[in-house]
């Protein structure tokens, strides 16, 4: 099925394209990474912003939603670095920081890795012409066939930095590795980062994605974040993005390649004003791999939050649960969507997706798309959804036990939004989830 044709352009995908010709002339790399931009932008010159005709964009119509393109944030001066870095020092960084700046990585603020971790900022690699790294970057084998996602095409076009994780083969970190977006611009604007981390077989790695202050929070973000993780490696990854500002646009990509015997396990924390879309790409390519997604949307106001999900199984034997649960208050709206394909040849597939939506008033909107697409013969595969309110009969247990409904209400909602963080193999992190929920729920309270 050919890209959908778009007659006319909205005056936001013009200044993108306006955008992309004046930056073109500085944005890094070799007349590959060149020829890597332009089929990149050509692909979203003739699709467009995607809009309520594209499936998978059906629920967030961004070319109505996106009102307007802000520049490019500019590279970070050496007097804003100096103000951000004495406010890092002040607030504390966790250990193992790689800190990117407006979309930039800043070597200055962050810390050394262990042995056997090599971090290079993407403009180098870009730069240095590595085939290797530029075909891990690229990711054509995410995403189903045929036309690609126009935001992902955009983000390669675009992209101004980055960093290269390379984890050699064998090395095992026992301290997670925390990917930190800051901004130094005092005013609203675009940022396209593009990064990678590169597992090497039997590595075991622990990635944490977050935001420090305002960055990522207000103004437009594009980022895109594709793992390749090789046979026998073991992945824990965590995203957070939370207290984003009211208007915000934040647009991320999660682009993953499994090998065989791979253990990943990924969980996000979404909360916030603005609109938020995540998209995972995630493809199984090696055999006897198993992969857990899960994550947690705390909505409240008139916030969008929409994570969409394309699980590609290629290979045999291999485990997938996709498990996501919202939380809906005021007039917020959450979109879910999930697609699991199994390839021919994919035998023993065993693949399961669910999502569980609360519903905390009548003027919310939960949509809720989960599909199978199945090509082989042998293999264990559902997927569900859930709609609904708090049970009454619950709050009622609980109110007979001396606590107040919105004590009742309050515990309910913990406890379910708390029982995916729970399955998070740190415990580092089951703290901090549980803190970000237990804060978001007392806010609520407190406004309520």
């Amino acid at each position: 099925m050919s890209a959908p044709i778009i007659p006319s352009r909205t005056p936001v995908e013009v200044a993108l394209a306006e955008a992309y010709s004046a930056a073109k002339p500085r944005l890094p790399g070799t007349a590959e990474v060149v020829k890597l931009r332009e089929a990149a932008f050509n692909v979203f010159a003739k699709a467009g912003l995607p809009h309520r005709r594209i499936e998978t964009w059906h629920y967030t119509d961004l070319r109505n939603l996106m009102r307007e393109a802000l520049p490019l944030a500019p590279a970070p001066s050496a007097d804003a670095l100096a103000t951000l870095a004495k406010d890092m020092r002040a607030k504390g960084l966790p250990p193992q920081s790689l800190v990117l700046v407006d979309g930039v990585f800043a070597k200055e603020l962050s810390a050394p890795l262990p042995a056997g971790v090599k971090v290079t900022s993407l403009a180098s690699a870009l730069a240095e012409g590595r085939g290797d790294v530029i075909a891990a970057l690229s990711a054509d084998w995410a995403g189903p066939k045929g036309p690609k996602d126009s935001i992902v095409a955009l983000n390669a076009a675009l992209m101004q930095d980055g960093v290269v994780i390379e984890i050699a083969a064998g090395t095992k970190l026992e301290a997670p590795i925390h990917l930190i977006y800051a901004t130094a611009s005092a005013t609203q604007a675009a940022r396209f980062s593009r990064s990678a981390l590169l597992v090497g077989a039997g590595a075991s790695v622990v990635l944490s994605e977050e935001s420090f202050g305002a960055g990522g929070r207000r103004g437009q973000t594009n980022n895109a974040l594709v793992m390749v993780a090789d046979d026998d490696a073991t992945v824990t990854h965590t995203f957070t993005s939370t207290d984003t500002e009211q208007g915000s646009l934040r647009l991320e990509s999660f682009l993953v390649k499994l090998g065989g015997r791979v253990n990943f396990d990924s969980f996000a924390l979404i909360t916030g004003a603005g609109l938020i879309r995540r998209q995972i790409f995630m493809l199984f390519d090696g055999p006897d791999a198993k992969a857990a997604l899960r994550g947690v949307s705390l909505l409240r106001g008139r916030e969008h939050a929409d994570t969409t999900l394309f699980v590609e199984h290629r290979a045999t034997g291999c485990e997938g649960r996709e498990t996501f649960r919202y939380i809906l208050d005021e007039e917020s709206i959450g979109v879910f969507q999930g697609k699991i394909r199994v390839a021919p040849g994919a035998q023993k597939t065993d693949g399961k997706m669910l999502c569980n939506a609360l519903l905390l008033t009548d003027l919310v909107a939960m949509n809720s798309k989960p599909e199978l697409e199945i090509f082989a013969d042998d293999v264990a595969c559902g997927h569900g959804t859930t709609c609904g309110g708090l049970s009454e009969e619950q709050i009622f247990y609980l109110r007979t036990r001396g606590l107040s409904y919105k004590e009742a209400e309050a515990l309910l909602l913990e406890a379910f939004g708390g029982a995916l963080v729970d399955e998070i193999p740190q415990e580092e992190f089951v703290t901090k989830f549980r803190a970000e929920i237990a804060a978001w729920l007392a806010a609520r309270g407190a406004d309520a």
